[in-house]
């Protein structure tokens, strides 16, 4: 989707979501709906502006809020990559690619 079609976006759903990576080792991120699947390599958020993959190592929650919908993270983090809601419940759900 090109960046032009992103902000008409955004702006029509009034959402506004935060990433601030410091160091590559702490991540807060806001606009979090929920915590989809964790463990200490990957991290798959619910955001307000679809799915958000957080991967690297020793990764661990240290605050999760979603009455203030926030997130903050911990570790090594390698990369960030966002996908739509809908391609991943087209595809049968993330569980199905990671056991393919």
């Amino acid at each position: 989707m090109p960046i032009d079609e992103r902000k008409s976006m955004t702006n029509m759903t009034n959402v506004i979501q935060n990433i601030v990576l410091e160091n590559r080792e702490k991540l807060n991120v806001t606009g979090v709906l929920d915590v989809l699947s964790f463990d200490d390599q990957i991290v798959i958020l619910e955001t307000e502006l679809g799915l958000l993959t957080v991967k690297g190592e020793n990764i661990r929650i240290n605050k999760l809020s979603l009455d203030t919908s926030e997130v903050t993270l911990e570790g090594e983090i390698s990369q960030l990559s966002y996908s739509e809601k809908d391609t991943i419940e087209k595809s049968g759900g993330f569980l199905n690619k990671i056991f393919k």
